[in-house]
């Protein structure tokens, strides 16, 4: 019988362990820097694309492993280390997926090089699908992309938000309607090379946390691409669109499932940032625990703080399980029979949330100061109840997958 462990091997303790260095060494000691400037920290994306963090092939050893947990124990480390800058090097991943996932193999061995640049010349990347009015709702997008066949050539309009390094990115991968009838099964991806006449930044947000990642609008007008710029071909797009035609036909929700379940594997690395987060305020509100005395003994030694600590802990542990098995089950090819992508996703954003709060609490007035990280570590955990899906999308999923109902 195979011995079953839930203990890490000695490749992924090493690799664990040296980013767990870079985020000490690198990306806490610049937090709070770049947290108040709100700006990209290109010096630390540059020094995590010298050490090979920043880096497609750095992803894809951490996807390919064949325990479905590099990414996740990556995503816990760099998060750990701050919210903010750890999106800013782990954003263009984003990008370099969808190419890698739906590209060809010469367009992704002309797009994903540029999208990273080199150590002395760090360039990022965005992918753009959210909309003013498609957010959870992607059936709702509006941007276009029409093809012009006598120029080979699709020209895409609309407006895209939320877009993490949106205008500043050296390529943008953009989802854009192709066939309205078809929902979204009607989508597409495309590239848009840098410097393409009709893309500009709209307004750029001024966030409540993860300042150091970039967050704008991307507006696109006549914005005209190469036909090559369609991600996997027109040949490839033109095959799926009949097949999703077909099968609206025979029956459009099953349809709609198949994407939802797709979509639904993704959530885990979600939830593994929230671990990362949470686990850092925790470690905090530890420290502080044991070394602030109060009526002559460490508050630790009082049941209030004690009871918090031991709760959070245990909800960071439950939260991490949840990740790695949606995480194992994703590679191993599991169904996700009762949404255990959106389990994972919203049990640790909540824990994350939650544990930052509490992390305050535990300080005192001090956390409440930006002299003490878990108040940019509260701010920052206020996303992940809300991006990848927000934490009422996660219960709905999960309550239509357990119950049988259409997820619509």
């Amino acid at each position: 019988m195979a011995e079953f462990t839930m203990e890490l091997n000695e490749d992924q303790k090493q690799v664990r362990d040296w980013i767990h260095g870079f985020a000490a060494d690198v990306i806490r000691p610049a937090a709070a820097e770049w947290d108040e400037r709100e700006e990209t920290p290109w010096p630390v994306i540059q020094e995590a694309a010298k050490v090979g963090i920043y880096s497609l092939d750095f992803y894809a050893q951490q996807f390919f492993d064949p325990t479905g947990l590099g990414v996740p124990m990556a995503m816990e480390e760099l998060f750990w280390g701050d919210a903010g800058i750890a999106l800013s090097i782990v954003g263009t991943g984003l990008a370099a997926i969808g190419v890698v996932a739906n590209g060809t193999e010469e367009q992704i061995g002309t797009w994903i090089p540029q999208m990273y640049g080199t150590p002395d010349d760090v360039k990022v990347a965005a992918f753009c699908s959210s909309e003013p009015d498609a957010g959870s709702d992607v059936g709702s997008m509006r941007t276009r992309a029409v093809y012009d066949e006598a120029k080979d050539e699709w020209v895409l309009n609309g407006t895209k938000t939320w877009a993490t390094n949106g205008g500043i990115a050296n390529v943008h991968i953009v989802v854009a309607v192709v066939d309205p009838a078809l929902g979204s099964k009607g989508h597409a991806s495309f590239i848009v090379p840098p410097n393409t006449p009709g893309l500009s930044q709209g307004q750029k947000f001024q966030k409540h946390g993860i300042r150091a990642s970039h967050t704008a609008e991307v507006v696109l007008e006549d914005v005209r691409i190469p036909g090559s710029c369609l991600l996997g071909g027109k040949e490839k797009l033109d095959e799926r669109l009949a097949r999703a035609r077909e099968k609206a036909k025979a029956g459009g929700e099953r349809v709609k499932n198949a994407a939802m379940a797709t979509f639904e594997a993704s959530r885990p690395a979600v939830g593994a940032m929230a671990v990362g987060t949470a686990r850092a305020a925790y470690e905090v509100a530890l420290d502080y625990a044991r070394t602030r005395t109060q009526f002559g003994r460490p508050i630790i030694d009082n049941q209030g703080v004690a009871f918090q600590l031991a709760d959070m802990r245990t909800q960071i542990d439950a939260a991490r399980l949840l990740v790695w098995r949606a995480s194992w089950m994703a590679v191993a090819g599991k169904p996700f029979e009762a949404a255990e992508g959106s389990m994972s996703k919203l049990y640790a954003s909540e824990v994350a949330k939650k544990v930052t709060a509490q992390a305050i609490q535990i300080l005192g007035g001090n956390g409440y100061t930006r002299e003490y990280p878990v108040e940019r570590m509260h701010r920052d955990a206020a996303i992940y109840t809300i991006f990848e899906g927000t934490s009422e999308i996660q219960r709905l999923v999960i309550a239509r997958t357990i119950s049988g109902m259409p997820i619509r």
